[in-house]
């Protein structure tokens, strides 16, 4: 929130306000989509999980098959016994085992799968798939898909690159046992990349991210190029398929991406290797329109608690389930008060920021990837590399991975503008800004400079600036910051009037105020145009971010005013139909109001109102008095959180985290949050 925005909201009164290690990378990434267990009950015992009506699949990614104590990476093991107990159980209840062979069959028009469709799929290559897993799948007539990593397989004995080490040879599977598992058509092989199962350097700082989705950065060369990248990709998929071809007679057909991450690139090259299957760890149903490209998979680890934990795992498949389910527990931070010119000093910001982090145990943090030094709330310089705005500091992905890696957050989002860039003055689009006509009406318009969101050339310099974000950063939403406004005074620029013209209405603002009809075709039209603008900008990013999640700011006055879309194009039942997570500004000092507990009540009446209102709302709430200059006491913070618990919401915020001066106090805060459900009642 900047200095403007602190100001206050938009009333007729006021302005407008406001890992680096690859073992912990492997936990981190593959820890996406973990379910709670249900408890030790027998393995009859669990509800039965029918497929949803429009679902035909459920894919399950295991790892070894092996007790903790002999697993190379003992957390993403299954011990034999649960392996058994699963596919009984799994059998029991009227799940279908099925071939990759039959999916692709069914999705090219053949047979249909059978209800309850189950593919199973073992990662990396272990032995114990073999000596453990084998003999059951040929028990029940399980097919299965097996991802091997080329370069670990290579040699015939010694050790191979794994990891951050070593690995002996004979943990993972022989080429002749490979060879009787594919023999009889019951296992089919797929790549898991030849040596893309790794880190490489992706930032200054020297972050180790995925091989896969990170552009290598040196000191020499800086960052690669985008194709140098995406031959990368493609030679390294080819020497894999060659030796799979060579060693087992076939060339794979599917592709499991290494800690599931995989981008747009990464999927083109699949495909045009002859892999249209691709493999991930996404959260959610594989539906009649989930792309053979991206498959999801129900991650097996040996938290999940056997045949208890997939049973509700795959209850949560059932309704399509995402983070909307699972209670957001969010820290909104200003990376503008991390960095610092010294590099030395930034990193023992980014050190509290960790530990205050970890202290209070929230699970979303939402970080500002742009500079707002003046606190007018615009860009002035960007933390990443981009084509259009100063670089403060490349600063963004190190952070985020450092959170990601070194926290237990789950959720890491992007804080961005949608308009308000403060271009150089050199820059051909830097004029193209939003133009305010003088208000007559008692209220100020938005104090932010924006970009007008007419202006073709301002626009696609804002779609540049997001794509470089995606190829940048490994995140995993977009949180649009509150800039995505336009008042019933704006936007009076020459590219506005030329669209209002194209919608049929005058190139006048005061006649189209003047007239009830035409006012509310304008704003209508106007909120709808914002929408769209984010929607754009999140399906940019998703070419690199395929599981991108969305929050967009909405001012309180939105919410609980019928009138405030006039003054803001911004709805909330529209909000709440296009964004993951609608970030409520649930702030009664920056809305002025004397009684606080009446205003959150407001507030969450009304969202309640909506269609699943409450699983798609975040009540982002203020630390600070912006008015005063001086911090909330946690004590108040932690009371207005149990209020809205109490209340029966699920989703909560507070900005700013005021890293220096240590509040709000974790001590006070972390209790109240961890009192909550991390899972709402499915």
């Amino acid at each position: 929130m900047s200095a403007a925005g602190q100001a206050g909201a938009l009333d007729r009164r006021s302005v407008l306000a406001p890992l680096p290690l690859l073992r912990r990378l492997a936990l981190v990434l593959l820890a996406c989509g973990l379910a709670l267990g249900l408890g030790s009950h027998g393995p009859w015992n669990q509800p039965a999980a029918a497929a949803p009506a429009d679902s035909d699949l459920v894919v399950l990614a295991f790892h070894e098959i092996a007790p903790a104590d002999e697993a190379v990476m003992p957390d993403y093991a299954v011990t034999p016994e649960q392996f058994a107990a699963e596919l009984d159980w799994l059998e029991h209840e009227g799940h279908h085992f099925v071939s990759l062979e039959q999916v692709l069959r069914a999705r090219t028009g053949g047979r249909a799968l059978p209800p309850r469709s189950v593919l199973l799929s073992f990662d990396d290559g272990y032995r114990s798939v073999y000596t453990d897993a084998w003999p059951v799948l040929q028990r029940h007539k399980a097919p299965a898909v097996l991802a091997l990593v080329g370069r670990w397989l290579e040699p015939s004995d010694g050790l191979v690159p794994f990891g951050d080490g070593t690995l002996p040879r004979q943990k993972l599977l022989s080429w002749a046992q490979l060879q009787e598992m594919t023999a009889g058509g019951l296992v089919e092989v797929a790549s898991h990349t030849h040596d893309l199962h790794r880190g490489i350097s992706a930032n200054p700082q020297g972050n180790s991210e995925p091989a896969v989705t990170s552009r290598r950065w040196s000191a020499a060369d800086g960052y690669e190029s985008e194709p140098h990248y995406r031959e990368r990709l493609r030679q390294d998929l080819i020497r894999n398929n060659q030796l799979l071809q060579q060693r087992l007679g076939r060339r794979p057909r599917a592709v499991a991406w290494p800690y599931g991450r995989y981008n747009a690139t990464a999927m083109a090259v699949a495909r045009e290797l002859g892999m249209p299957v691709g493999l991930t760890l996404d959260d959610g149903a594989i539906t009649g329109t989930t792309s053979l490209a991206a498959l999801p998979r129900v991650l097996m680890t040996r938290e999940m608690n056997g045949v208890a934990g997939l049973a509700q795992e795959l209850a949560l498949r059932q309704r399509n389930a995402d983070d909307t389910l699972r209670a957001a527990k969010v820290m909104h931070v200003d990376l503008d008060n991390v960095y610092d010119p010294d590099p030395q000093q930034t990193e023992r910001n980014l050190q509290l920021l960790l530990r205050r982090i970890r202290a209070m145990g929230v699970n979303t943090v939402y970080l500002q990837a742009y500079a707002d030094p003046d606190g007018n709330g615009a860009a002035d310089a960007l933390y990443f590399p981009n084509r259009h705005l100063p670089v403060r500091a490349d600063l963004f992905n190190h952070v985020a991975w450092e959170i990601r890696t070194r926290t237990p957050v789950k959720r890491l989002y992007a804080w961005m503008p949608v308009l308000a860039f403060e271009l150089p003055r050199q820059h051909p689009a830097a004029g193209q800004r939003v133009v305010s006509q003088p208000s007559r009406s008692g209220h100020l318009t938005m104090g932010y400079p924006r970009l007008s969101p007419f202006a073709p050339e301002a626009m696609a310099t804002v779609r540049e600036i997001y794509a470089d974000l995606s190829r940048r950063a490994t995140f995993d939403g977009l949180l649009f910051h509150d800039d995505a406004t336009l008042s019933d005074y704006e936007d009076a620029s020459p590219w506005g009037l030329a669209q209002y013209r194209r919608w049929g209405l005058p190139a006048d603002l005061a006649r189209i105020r003047a007239s009830d009809p035409l006012q509310g075709r304008w704003v209508h039209a106007k909120t709808r145009h914002l929408n769209r603008l984010t929607a754009d900008l999140a399906a940019i990013v998703r070419e690199n971010q395929p599981q991108l999640r969305t929050a967009r700011n909405l001012y309180a006055q939105v919410v609980l005013n019928p009138k405030a879309e006039v003054w803001y194009s911004q709805s909330l039942d529209e909000a709440l139909r296009q964004y993951d997570f609608t970030a409520v500004m649930a702030m009664p000092y920056m809305e002025r109001q004397d009684d606080g507990e009446r205003f959150l009540r407001r507030l969450v009446d009304r969202v309640v109102d909506q269609p699943r209102g409450l699983e798609h709302t975040l009540f982002e709430l203020q630390s600070t008095d912006w008015r005063r200059r001086q911090d909330l006491p946690s004590a108040e913070l932690a009371e207005q959180i149990r209020t809205l618990y109490a209340l029966g919401v699920h989703h909560v915020g507070y900005y700013p985290d005021n890293l220096h001066r240590g509040t709000p106090d974790p001590a006070v805060i972390a209790p109240v949050l961890a009192a909550h459900s991390s899972a709402p009642a499915v």
